[in-house]
């Protein structure tokens, strides 16, 4: 057994907004890291997460939701990452809810795909919400549009088929070493998790009309000498003071339901206590902002 050959390559997942991209690889690696929400455009940057086994190693690339016309600068960011994600694939894994209506949105990702030579395969996501005899009109809208190489229903939330699909992927995948080594499950910043584990809690916890005008830095985060505790001081950034009002609520009461939110899941993750200070900035109009995008992490990699 131990002879063996590993195969090693990269996993790029697609889909439209809130498909269940992020939840999906979650479920993958095992524990979170990308963060979720029932608001589309969830996910901003490409989330490598990696899968290590003896077969050999794939590294899933959780992409942002393709989107149709990007509003602002954010929004073509967005879609320059999910796009230049497809480039690096040796497999795509193209997720579509458990519905024969096959809407214009992913008919134009098909469209795309169709001019891609790396192998697809069609992942159904959210398989437990239907009967199983209901998966097969579903299967047959699909693959009347395009040749998928496999087509795999899934349910992250029951765990269903998710070794079928890591088994599958692994036979896409070259021979070849491992990129990371066997213990490492992401190459995000502890920072950038906790960025992001802070903008889900706001996501979660807001009202519609503000979660997509949110950004997230972290100002400082240190532990401290004696091991006990990490001081975190975090800024939540809008783009409205009507929105700031909302984002700390009557006497500070939603500012501090996000801060514990968070605060007991980067406890989970990191290990130990935290001492997490939230503040809340107005920066104008910053998803246009070449500059401001830059400094609140939405770069492109060169």
């Amino acid at each position: 057994m131990g002879n063996e050959v590993k195969r090693s390559g990269f996993a790029v997942i697609v889909g439209r907004p809130n498909v269940g991209k992020s939840t999906l690889m979650n479920a993958l690696i095992g524990q979170k890291i990308a963060i979720t929400s029932p608001k589309p455009q969830t996910t901003r940057n490409k989330i490598r997460t990696v899968y290590t086994s003896d077969k050999g190693q794939i590294v899933f690339l959780d992409t942002p939701g393709v989107i149709e016309k990007a509003k602002n600068r954010l929004g073509e960011y967005m879609q320059q990452v999910s796009s230049g994600s497809l480039a690096d694939a040796d497999v795509i894994l193209y997720l579509v809810e458990p519905s024969s209506f096959v809407g214009e949105g992913d008919r134009n990702i098909i469209a795309r795909l169709k001019g891609i030579r790396t192998p697809v395969l069609l992942v159904i996501s959210k398989a437990d919400t239907v009967r199983k005899e209901e998966l097969l009109p579903v299967i047959e809208a699909y693959r009347k549009m395009a040749d998928f190489q496999e087509i795999i229903p899934v349910s992250a939330l029951k765990n269903t088929n998710l070794d079928e699909l890591i088994d599958t992927v692994y036979r896409y995948l070259p021979e070849g070493p491992a990129f990371f080594d066997d213990d490492t499950v992401t190459d995000q910043p502890v920072r950038q998790i906790v960025a992001e584990i802070i903008r889900e809690k706001s996501l979660q916890l807001l009202r519609d009309e503000i979660p997509h005008g949110i950004a997230v830095t972290i100002e400082q985060m240190q532990e401290r000498k004696d091991g006990n505790l990490t001081d975190i001081e975090a800024s939540i950034i809008c783009e409205r003071e009507s929105h700031k009002g909302i984002i700390i609520g009557k006497n500070g009461e939603m500012l501090k339901k996000i801060g514990t939110a968070a605060r007991y899941e980067i406890e989970d993750m990191i290990g130990g206590r935290v001492n997490l200070q939230l503040w809340v900035k107005v920066r104008k109009d910053w998803r246009d902002s070449d500059t401001l995008l830059k400094n609140f992490g939405y770069q492109n990699e060169k």
